[in-house]
């Protein structure tokens, strides 16, 4: 059975000696749960698995029941020197953070060792209660979508296929049905984190522009558009305070982000026009009705999604890390991402086609600013496969 790069990691950290809570935040139909039971089995410690993903209302007392339950197995196993709790989709309880607090403390005054795992499918609310709660107590595991790598070797798809279909791997049976796979993604995986972990978890007061707004990023990703100009593409859409606030919450629920420009300086880089970036192609190409045979006879188009699989890949590997993805523009000329880590500066231009062509942006922005590298992916630069495959961090 395929294990992710991060079985590793959570397997480690929880035969760590220093205990700390393992929040593990990411998407939904990321393999969060699976790659936990995963790390479970191999671990082969005693455990205890709770969701409050299910129809009926869970609250803080909920918790304090499962906590139990997972102590019992100290109890009873005096042979096992810990014990595994894992709560999922713990942002779905009011107040989980102040609950998690207090029975951790309760714990470690005592010597328990029992290890928790937290996993949430809307990291922007699991952030917040780990901030106002749990400050010193946690370590987050980013858990995003599947990379390129991770397609291939669970599922032996070509480099095409990952542009078109993206990172989401229970979806990956269903790609010989076109039809049936757009309905998945829209259904199963769309909808269900807008209604469920946005809609149902925020307050969101116009949630139909919220909507729009996300089928207007997924139409324009890889393309910077003002918040001036989305008010007249957007009817009601009140005002760029709340289109920005709305945009927040749909890249915390890993759907969809706006790029900020870069600027050298953090106040222009805020007050910049976002540059449209899906998390997964899939959340493009499923609302259309251009199949994989079609896309790739249309330049335009598939270089439109190689585009949005590279930024797709450097906003998901860097999550947690201390680099930033931004794009740079100016007039007419433009850089089609940026990454900046510890004063460092990484242009990186994609090219679908097969010739290499003059790269004007980043010959522009060199002249405004010392950057580390220039990076040309795809035509006779970098190839396309490689660079998906490469640790961001690694350009510096």
């Amino acid at each position: 059975m395929f294990k992710r790069p991060l079985h590793r990691v959570v397997l480690n950290r929880l035969q760590d000696r220093r205990r700390f809570i393992q929040v593990l935040a990411g998407p939904r139909q990321s393999g969060k749960t699976t790659l936990v039971r995963q790390v479970l089995d191999d671990l082969r410690a005693p455990s205890h698995y709770a969701t409050a993903d299910e129809p009926m209302l869970k609250d803080r007392i909920w918790i304090e029941q499962q906590w139990e339950a997972a102590l019992r197995h100290l109890d009873r196993e005096r042979r096992a020197a810990t014990s595994v709790l894992v709560l999922d989709e713990i942002q779905k309880i009011p107040g989980w953070s102040e609950t998690v607090k207090r029975l951790w403390d309760e714990d470690a005054a005592k010597g328990r060792e029992l290890h928790v795992v937290l996993l949430g499918s809307s990291p922007l609310l699991v952030q917040t209660g780990l901030s106002e709660s749990l400050a010193g107590r946690f370590e987050i595991i980013p858990v995003t979508h599947w990379s390129w790598g991770e397609m291939r070797d669970a599922f032996g798809w070509t480099l095409d296929q990952y542009i078109y279909y993206g990172g989401y791997p229970g979806s990956a049976p269903l790609v010989s049905e076109p039809e049936r796979w757009a309905r998945y993604i829209l259904d199963s995986l769309i909808e269900t984190t807008l209604s469920r972990d946005v809609l149902l978890v925020q307050r969101v007061d116009k949630p139909a522009l919220l909507r729009r707004l996300f089928e207007l990023g997924c139409l324009y990703s890889g393309q910077v558009l003002s918040f001036t100009k989305m008010l007249g593409q957007l009817q009601d859409a009140g005002n760029t305070t709340t289109l920005a606030h709305y945009l927040e919450l749909l890249q915390g629920a890993g759907l969809l982000e706006g790029l900020r420009k870069y600027a050298g300086q953090k106040v222009r880089q805020r007050a910049s026009s976002p540059k449209f970036q899906v998390h997964n192609n899939a959340l493009m190409t499923c609302q259309g009705d251009v199949g994989l045979g079609q896309a790739r006879l249309r330049p335009d188009y598939w270089g439109r999604l190689v585009e949005s699989s590279v930024g797709a890949w450097l906003v998901n590997a860097t999550r947690g890390t201390p680099v930033k993805v931004l794009y740079w523009s100016s007039g007419n000329t433009e850089v089609d991402f940026v990454l900046a880590c510890g004063g460092q500066t990484v242009a990186i231009e994609v090219k679908s086609g097969g010739r290499r062509t003059a790269l004007p942006g980043i010959e522009a922005m060199a002249k405004e600013f010392k950057l580390a590298r220039k990076l040309l992916v795809g035509s006779d630069g970098i190839p396309l496969g490689e660079f998906l495959e490469t640790p961001p961090h690694s350009w510096f």
